[in-house]
């Protein structure tokens, strides 16, 4: 679960005619500049068989069609082009594929072509140069990098060992609540959740709450904010100097020069406390254990923040966001709501506290978590990858420096794959071997080969013990003035697909 730098063109800002920058003799200057980079860029095409491709724009190509969630866009595109599209997103050719069977065909057969990222800038300077694991070109930087994640970070022993700090987290979650809950007032749930997650991730990585060393979560929204920015130099290479005129990289070194003092501070803190026996502690230890005695591992300083900083960022969206929509989907369908209370209390079976190993028993909500998920991925283009080499696809020929979207979103929306695919319905899952982990590509809210998610397991036991006690612990309500066929479920995009408004339910603590 990383950060995803595309869906900047999501927001309101993607093209700088709607921020008002561009008037009088600017607007001309800038599109002279543009038709001249264009004619410069211009070759005469080759002799291959590419895939088909929507009608262009000049300069521009097809971003004009992204809209502000571009994966409903392109999945409307590829109904009329195919599964299989070659878009120019400003001078980036960009393929987009929305199909299990292409992804399956890739994973099995080009993995490896497919597995390189696109120099971004936001990655290059809020990112140690991309030398966290997500934005990492493929190499062998980053196969030492996802060894360490695997292995020492994310393993589902590591995952086991942060079972106490979700306990608690929880625990502190289900306190405000109940404490909430005597006024019979509604709350703000995704606030709630995402102060959960804060707290959660926080004390797994860096060993402390998010506020007891610095304010992490202004920081964060800052840092994604910027990072989440338009960037003229990623589209039209030629125009990156607009970034600077436009005051992006600023913005963008702003944000960075306060998260790298953040981290300095932690880090700093740590080196301290450092000691031979790491394997109970939190993830900065570890990395700092790796950087100081694991020369196999040739951890920089700055590779120990990059993968501190992806993990932080990328933990706290994710689970935040899909917990919120998990609970939306609840109260939108008041029969699995039911359905599901009636599994949860049945198996904790009145002993006081939801336990871990109570979980693993509670198929139904499984089933629930996995439905959410196939209908509201967190990053529903997954992250962008970039070719490496020609290769022939489904017939086509794809250049090397391609830029490909993987629409996950559509592929699990697929009515040739998914009965009913809009609806609700977790009972598609029950006696359904299909998971999300990335053997079953129409479902693959994760990713799927070599670059796909290795924080599953870390994600997916915080999800699992918020549910089961939210659950548990309370009957919920809407507020009175909304019931469950007008909950507003429209969705918005920055750097994951999120709800537009806050969820506002009333708590009443269970038994009362």
């Amino acid at each position: 679960m990383a950060i995803f730098p595309w869906e900047f063109l999501t927001q309101s800002s993607w093209f700088p005619l709607n921020e008002g920058l561009l008037y009088g003799p600017l607007v001309l200057s800038l599109l002279i500049l543009l038709f001249i980079h264009g004619f410069l860029r211009f070759k005469p095409s080759s002799h291959r068989n590419s895939p088909p491709s929507p009608p262009k724009l000049p300069i521009i190509g097809n971003l004009h069609q992204l809209g502000r969630l571009p994966y409903r866009s392109l999945s409307s595109l590829s109904d009329k082009y195919g599964p299989l599209m070659l878009l120019k997103l400003g001078q980036a050719p960009t393929l987009v594929i929305s199909s299990a069977e292409i992804v399956e065909e890739i994973v099995k057969n080009h993995d490896i072509d497919f597995s390189d990222r696109a120099s971004m800038t936001a990655a290059k300077i809020m990112l140690y140069g991309g030398s966290d694991f997500g934005f990492s070109p493929y190499g062998e930087y980053w196969r030492r990098a996802r060894k360490i994640c695997v292995s020492e970070l994310l393993s589902q022993k590591r995952v086991q060992s942060f079972r106490f700090i979700r306990e608690e987290e929880v625990a502190s979650l289900i306190n405000k609540l109940r404490h909430e809950s005597c006024s019979g007032r509604s709350v703000n749930l995704s606030q709630l959740l995402l102060e959960t997650s804060y707290g959660i991730a926080s004390r797994c990585i860096i060993g402390k709450k998010a506020k007891e060393d610095g304010n992490l979560e202004e920081l964060a929204k800052r840092f994604l904010r910027s990072f989440a920015g338009f960037s003229f130099g990623d589209l039209f290479p030629r125009l990156g100097w607009l970034d600077v005129l436009t005051g992006h990289i600023g913005r963008m070194k702003a944000a960075f020069n306060e998260i790298d003092a953040f981290l300095d501070s932690v880090i700093d803190s740590e080196n301290n406390m450092l000691d031979d026996d790491h394997s109970k502690k939190h993830i900065v230890q570890i990395l700092l254990h790796l950087h100081h005695n694991d020369h196999d591992s040739k951890l920089t300083m700055n590779n120990v923040k990059a993968i501190l900083l992806d993990m932080l960022l990328a933990g706290i969206e994710s689970s935040a966001t899909t917990a919120e929509w998990v609970m939306a989907e609840l109260m939108k369908n008041p029969r699995v709501m039911k359905r599901v209370q009636e599994e949860v209390r049945r198996v904790v079976n009145g002993k006081g506290k939801v336990e871990e190993d109570d979980i693993c028993k509670m198929e139904y909500l499984k089933c629930i978590i996995k439905e959410t998920l196939r209908l509201h991925p967190v990053v529903p283009l997954l992250m962008p990858r970039e070719t490496s080499a020609r290769i022939k696809l489904q017939g086509y020929d794809i250049m090397p420096k391609t830029r490909v979207l993987i629409n996950a979103w559509a592929i699990q929306r697929d009515p040739k794959v998914w009965e009913n695919p809009e609806d609700f319905v977790p009972e598609r899952f029950v006696d359904n071997t299909i998971d999300f982990r990335g053997s079953n590509f129409e479902f693959i809210p994760f990713g799927a080969g070599r670059r796909g998610c290795p924080g599953i397991s870390f994600g997916v036991a915080v999800l699992e013990s918020v549910i089961a006690n939210l659950l548990y612990w309370f009957d919920w309500k809407l507020p009175d003035d909304v019931d469950c066929e007008s909950l507003d479920m429209t969705e918005t995009l920055c750097l994951s697909a999120s709800r537009k408004m806050p969820l506002h339910v009333v708590p009443n603590a269970y038994g009362c």
